[in-house]
């Protein structure tokens, strides 16, 4: 698709695919992900008429017709009112590459490669890369405040790097002028989940702290030492976003569900969060075959086992020393109970529901002694083997016995970087 006629026609590879091809080259373990191109010197019509597909609303975007990446046609923006939405967008064969370059948010994300495998770096991406710096690339950094959501996430993926201090001084004038004001709930939610899935949650937290973001927009989240601890521990154990905003979202006011309904979160991530805050307590209190039985009862782990397992993942990350292991066998002799073969043995129908449940309530003493969260029976399996393993594309971990029809699966394969 790229042999063309027209000879004024050319493609670039933009942003972070350049980035991070960078960063391999240096050793940095980073999966490729897809590509983002730039056009110079073509219009929407030239586009059609090989094939592209549109796709952008605000300003020219096709998609290949084979490779289905993104191709956007180069452009400059104007600021015409306060907000993320005040732009005046213009493309145009006449616009540059480093016109394009020059609209973007910080200098790591404007190169672009050519064609024939050229580096162009008008704006000192390469030297920041090396330098391990988050540097905005121009003064047009502060007509966008998602811009200052962006710094903060790139801090969390690269929290090796440091804010330039003239970017953190424009990201604080930013906020003090009220640029963040017009931001929109939903937009706010999606840059800050996906920060809370990245390598360091808590760079992005410090970021817009330091800024005062976070202070004038989040301020019903309190956020101390100890919580960003245990966002710290759900990192490293490669936890889902679910888990992530429960911890991040306890004790906010005037609740978590409120707050993260108000910034349009997905219905599993405030059903759990609601869930951790309401129940952590209790769990961390629970002593007697009663205590486990409200709980599990609470946490409805007989229909929602994978939200019951988030709960507990949730739970030792802001308390480690409640180990979830001994949760597991218990919710697991509590679902063991045969429901029917109770059914069975009463010698008159009464109160069904009441001898299951003494059923279960029985089961779990059991296996209980005394002590907080103590068993009379030897784990099932090790702590390493129970815990779910890493996707950041889920909201939750899947654990081996999970049922099947609850699992989901990735099947979205990256390919391997293609020479330009």
């Amino acid at each position: 698709m790229h042999n063309n006629k027209t000879e004024d026609v050319k493609f670039f590879v933009v942003g972070g695919a350049v980035r991070d091809a960078l960063l391999r080259k240096e050793g940095k373990h980073i999966p490729t992900g897809d590509r983002d191109w730039v056009v110079t010197g073509a219009t929407p019509q030239w586009m059609f008429d090989h094939g592209f597909i549109s796709v952008g609303a605000d300003f020219p975007v096709f998609l290949h017709p084979q490779t289905h990446e993104e191709y956007a046609l180069a452009r400059t923006e104007r600021k015409t009112a306060r907000g993320y939405h005040g732009f005046q967008f213009y493309a145009s064969p006449d616009v540059s590459l480093e016109d394009d370059l020059r609209r973007r948010d910080l200098t790591i994300n404007a190169m672009a490669r050519s064609s024939d495998g050229v580096l162009i770096d008008p704006w000192g991406g390469q030297s920041d890369l090396r330098a391990r710096i988050l540097r905005h690339v121009s003064p047009a950094f502060a007509e966008d405040p998602v811009r200052i959501l962006r710094l903060a996430r790139f801090a969390a993926k690269f929290p090796e790097f440091s804010v330039a201090p003239e970017t953190m001084r424009l990201a604080r004038r930013m906020v003090n002028e009220g640029e963040v004001d017009a931001l929109v709930a939903e937009r706010v939610w999606k840059e800050i989940s996906r920060g809370l899935c990245e390598k360091s949650p808590v760079r992005m937290i410090d970021v817009l702290e330091e800024c005062g973001f976070w202070h004038r927009c989040l301020a019903g989240v309190p956020v101390d030492e100890e919580k960003k601890k245990s966002l710290e521990r759900a990192a490293a154990d490669g936890l889902g976003l679910d888990v992530r905003a429960a911890l991040l979202f306890a004790k906010a006011q005037p609740a978590a569900k409120q707050v993260l309904e108000t910034l349009r979160a997905g219905k599993q991530t405030i059903s759990l969060a609601d869930l951790f805050e309401r129940e952590q307590a209790a769990a961390r209190s629970a002593r007697t075959a009663a205590d486990f039985a409200s709980l599990f009862e609470k946490c409805d782990c007989l229909r929602r086992p994978q939200r019951f397992e988030d709960f507990l993942n949730a739970l030792h990350a802001a308390h480690p020393a409640c180990g979830k292991e001994q949760f597991l066998v218990l919710a697991q002799a509590w679902r063991s109970v045969d429901a029917g073969a109770v059914v069975r043995k009463l010698e008159k129908k009464g109160d069904i529901a009441s001898a299951i449940r003494l059923e279960r309530l029985s089961a779990l003493q059991a296996l209980l002694v005394e002590g907080p969260c103590s068993l009379n029976v030897p784990l099932q399996q090790p702590a390493d083997q129970v815990g779910p393993q890493n996707n950041e594309n889920r909201t939750g971990q899947r654990n081996a016995d999970a049922a099947a029809s609850d699992r989901e699966v990735d099947v979205s394969g990256q390919p391997a970087e293609p020479k330009l």
